[in-house]
């Protein structure tokens, strides 16, 4: 073979393995383009942490206009179907599908729809977060408030093992902290591990997203006990 034919096979090997490469990338976070070097570079992830706890104060102000009207009740369906393992309940009555029903759909539209603003009006802003389309950002949306309610399912089956009611506290300081934590980051968490699953979640967002998210967990919770919908306030 000649020193051009082994060239050229050489550039086509490359050229296969960066397709493919795109096309793995493409199936595990997206969009190839969306997130090439230039794009994170570009970044900010204070900004990210901004937009995703924007988004979700507006799918939570949803949540809990849904979780007040009548027609919600149509969907208090317990997520366990009231089985229960060694005689305890998997989740309980308070882990009921219209959470479900909600949140998911309306953090998908207020992730693409907070997109499309700020590609029109603020797109300074706009290029500082993950580069995906409007509509793409409302698919990463409703993965995202599928994580977060999904975060909080393995919190509640713990509790039930433990023999504590759904709404009940736990006895001994040391439990009752380390649940009174789980409560409050169950779910951050569990939407934060579904958006690095799609996109690049830098550290810095994570903790802006957590410090802030308790605090408006923290909110939210008071808010649902005022509304009648928690029997706590946290």
């Amino acid at each position: 073979m000649s020193a051009e034919m082994r060239s050229a096979v050489g550039h086509g090997s490359v050229r296969q393995r960066e397709y493919g490469e795109r096309i793995f990338f493409s199936g595990t976070k997206m969009i190839p383009a969306s997130e090439s070097e230039s794009a994170l570079s570009t970044m900010n992830p204070l900004a990210c942490a901004g937009f995703v706890v924007a988004a979700f104060l507006f799918s939570g102000a949803a949540h809990v206009l849904w979780l007040r009207s009548r027609l919600s009740l149509k969907c208090a369906l317990p997520l366990d179907f009231g089985l229960s393992v060694q005689g305890k309940r998997i989740f309980g009555d308070h882990k009921m599908l219209r959470g479900f029903v909600v949140i998911v759909p309306a953090t998908g539209a207020s992730f693409g729809l907070l997109s499309a603003f700020a590609r029109e009006y603020l797109p300074s802003a706009a290029a500082q977060v993950w580069s995906l389309s409007p509509w793409h950002y409302a698919v990463l949306g409703c993965w995202a408030g599928f994580g977060f309610m999904a975060g909080e399912l393995p919190n509640s089956f713990i509790k039930r093992r433990l023999s504590i009611p759904p709404g009940g506290a736990a006895s001994g300081t040391m439990l009752r902290t380390s649940l009174f934590l789980a409560d409050h980051l169950d779910s951050i968490v569990g939407m934060l591990l579904a958006l690095n699953v799609i996109v690049t979640v830098p550290l810095v967002t994570w903790l802006a997203v957590i410090v802030v998210g308790i605090a408006i967990h923290c909110g939210f919770s008071a808010l649902l006990f005022v509304c009648g919908v928690k029997e706590r306030i946290l």
